[in-house]
């Protein structure tokens, strides 16, 4: 069909059928943030704690973002602004020289936000058991999107003789971060310490649920067939439908 609109932009002459009204989450206010985090503390494991102990240096391999909670809260005597509170939690792996030996540890950031929300003075209730509770409160919806960081450089050091960045108490570490180790954190003062220098991208979003008018063209209907998941295709039919990858033969230039 030659007047099929389908997602994307549109000319003048295309045809609007009807204004329809959804329910969406509109974004109030947003930032984007490029942290460099330094000396940021690194919590091993006890499997790891030995060879931590016995090396001389360790370099850093790779930083794996675990999780990120998110607690928005309603700035006193400013009107429709919120503060964002963001804790991060890692997953850092590191190699020992002398020896090679790779160890784990869990590194904790936290940082804070403020944006606009809008005054919300309504309160929201669904019977959907999986609907988000933010709007019950009056409080707008934090969004925070993150890549895994960049593992800039990991530091070494003799807890008896450094002067080392000054401790906040003891974490207080959920369980569900402490599972994905498989072997317990070691808090205290060990003989030696890691710290780490992380680059992290995050983009925050502040949003409210609201109802918008849009214009609308049709029914969002697929225009191709499902691939794959026949009973009659063997593996060779099957991968000869798979294109080629030339990108991971010839990559782009920066």
């Amino acid at each position: 069909m030659a007047d099929t609109v389908v997602p994307g932009p549109v000319d003048s002459s295309a045809c609007i059928r009807e204004a329809v009204c959804i329910h969406t989450r509109k974004i109030f206010d947003s930032c984007k943030e490029k942290d460099c985090i330094e000396d940021l503390r690194v919590y091993p494991t006890t499997a790891s704690q030995p060879y931590i102990d016995a090396a001389l240096s360790v370099r850093a391999k790779s930083a794996e973002l675990l999780y990120a909670d998110v607690n928005v809260e309603a700035i006193t005597f400013n009107n429709g602004y919120y503060t964002v509170d963001i804790t991060y939690y890692y997953r850092i792996t590191g190699e020992t020289s002398p020896g090679g030996n790779t160890v784990t540890g869990l590194a904790i950031f936290t940082k804070r936000v403020m944006l606009c929300g809008g005054v919300g003075t309504v309160k929201a209730f669904s019977s959907d058991p999986m609907a988000i509770a933010g709007e019950a409160d009056g409080l707008p919806i934090a969004t925070v999107e993150a890549v895994d960081p960049i593992a800039l450089h990991l530091k070494l050091v003799d807890t008896a003789q450094c002067v080392c960045p000054p401790d906040q108490a003891q974490p207080d570490i959920p369980p569900y971060i402490i599972s994905r180790f498989g072997d317990t954190l070691v808090v205290n003062d060990p003989a030696k310490r890691l710290y780490v220098t992380l680059g992290q991208f995050t983009i925050v979003r502040l949003e409210r649920d609201t109802q918008l008018l849009i214009p609308a063209y049709d029914y969002c209907i697929p225009d191709k067939e499902c691939p794959g998941g026949s009973c009659q295709d063997d593996p060779c039919t099957i991968f000869s439908h798979i294109s080629f990858p030339m990108d991971e033969f010839f990559p782009q230039n920066c």
